[in-house]
């Protein structure tokens, strides 16, 4: 069964249904026409002795017949198709008389045989259908009546019919075998399609796709399905490939700094000042470069899903002051005020590291693009059974059309590019979708070019 094609086992399948069905019709068949043909002999044989008991008389416990001459002239004295053999017995089954057409030949005679139920005997090695009716003179039995009518005829038919179904057996599962096969390699031809275009796919070419048939059946839900993995598979591998080239280029560039600082230096003799200036330039794209790797390295963690995720209740409002700690030197240096609108302490269950992450990340980014001595608000709030958390600055802002794209990995809005004085790689908020996607927290972004960016957390 394991080497059938697919087309022949959906034949193969098809068949064996059918050969049940098939067979059931051919037995009711049968059946039907046995039970037919005992039918109408049985309403013969009935007809027969109705008949007999006319041309019969008692007398003296004696059977004697009251038209002897009608009876000889009855079908019963031949021999042609389908004749009928009649006998009067005594009691003991002794004949008192007998159609012509039995001759020498005596019917089958038994005290065990059920009076007036017909069955199948044989006479002179034929089969017959045969009754056995008793006699009454008056309430006294006096003897029996027995009656046959030959088989041959209709065991013949039978058999006819029996052969004609049992070679149109074979014949009519072959037949439909290889309808089956013809129209079940008809229904399935897309399958083919979608084998040959698979073929074509690559990681180099993943722009094929498969045509869809016009039948919206389940090939067709089949081959959407398909293609709806080839695109999200083309824009992982586009994303992939994305990743790779700014990852590079974003290591590059610290490196060649670095490079480039270290060989000015071995030029020429340089001061102690000089010296310590350079080597704190080189240490400070150094640890740019452990930023950037330490960001990979847990995006490449949250992709593969590695990382175990806790779920404990965690004091929302205790991260958010954490986190204003943490950066409380560079809110001074750029006289920024915090505003924190808390009405209580608000607890969520969620991964305390990631939740710290989040937050940390989205408070840098407000801190770094803010403008000097604006303002940044945050607010816990619980709305319709719900806590949400709001940060938002007053900044250089992101445009509308920029938006959807800030958390790409690498994504740098342009006014993030022109403000030469704040370096950022452009994964935080790559982090920030990642993580909310996995502690299932909705975010909104909301901003405006030199206005400020507005986020918004939704716990679940």
């Amino acid at each position: 069964m394991n080497s059938f094609s697919f087309k022949n086992r959906i034949a193969f399948y098809y068949i064996i249904s059918t050969a049940m069905l098939v067979l059931i019709v051919f037995i009711t068949i049968h059946v039907v026409a046995k039970k037919s043909v005992y039918v109408h002999l049985d309403a013969d044989i009935h007809t027969e002795i109705n008949k007999l008991f006319g041309y019969i008389n008692v007398q003296d416990n004696a059977i004697v017949l009251t038209n002897a001459q009608e009876w000889k002239e009855e079908e019963h004295s031949t021999e042609e198709v389908n004749p009928i053999f009649v006998e009067l017995l005594d009691l003991q089954g002794n004949l008192f008389d007998k159609s012509p057409n039995l001759k020498k030949s005596r019917l089958h005679f038994s005290n065990h045989d059920n009076e007036k139920e017909i069955f199948n005997a044989k006479l002179n090695g034929k089969s017959v259908r045969q009754i056995k009716v008793p006699i009454f003179d008056k309430d006294k039995k006096v003897g029996f009546i027995q009656v046959a009518i030959l088989l041959e005829s209709s065991s013949y038919v039978l058999q006819l019919l029996n052969t004609i179904l049992v070679v149109s057996f074979p014949i009519i599962l072959l037949l439909l075998f290889l309808i089956a096969r013809f129209f079940a390699g008809r229904s399935i031809s897309p399958i083919y399609n979608v084998i040959e275009t698979s073929n074509l796919i690559s990681t180099d070419n993943l722009s094929s796709r498969i045509a869809l048939p016009n039948t919206k059946d389940e090939i067709y839900v089949l081959s959407q399905t398909i293609n709806n993995l080839l695109d999200r598979i083309e824009r992982a591998v586009e994303r992939e490939k994305q990743f790779t080239s700014d990852a590079s280029h974003e290591l590059r560039t610290p490196l060649a700094v670095i490079q480039g600082t270290l060989e000015v230096l071995i030029r020429k003799p340089r001061t102690e000042q000089e010296y310590n200036q350079k080597i704190a330039y080189c240490i400070s794209e150094v640890n740019r470069i452990n930023t950037i790797v330490d960001q990979l390295l847990l995006l490449a963690r949250l992709e593969n899903q590695k990382q175990s995720i806790s779920n404990a209740e965690v004091s929302i409002t205790n991260i958010i002051h954490e986190t204003i700690n943490r950066y409380s030197a560079e809110i001074a240096n750029k006289n920024i005020k915090v505003l924190t609108t808390f009405t209580e302490n608000f607890w969520v269950h969620s991964d305390a590291y990631f939740l710290s992450i989040i937050i940390n990340n989205l408070f840098s980014n407000a801190v770094k693009y803010c403008y000097d001595a604006a303002t940044i608000n945050l607010f816990v709030l619980k709305e319709n059974e719900q806590i949400k958390f709001v940060i938002q600055d007053e900044g250089i802002g992101i445009s509308q059309p920029e938006i959807e794209k800030i958390f790409n990995p690498f994504f740098r809005a342009k006014n993030t590019l022109d403000n030469s004085k704040e370096k950022g790689i452009g994964l935080g908020l790559s982090i920030v979708k990642r993580l909310c996607d996995i502690l299932s927290i909705q975010v909104e972004v909301e901003s405006k070019d030199n206005v400020g960016t507005k986020f918004t957390l939704y716990f679940p």
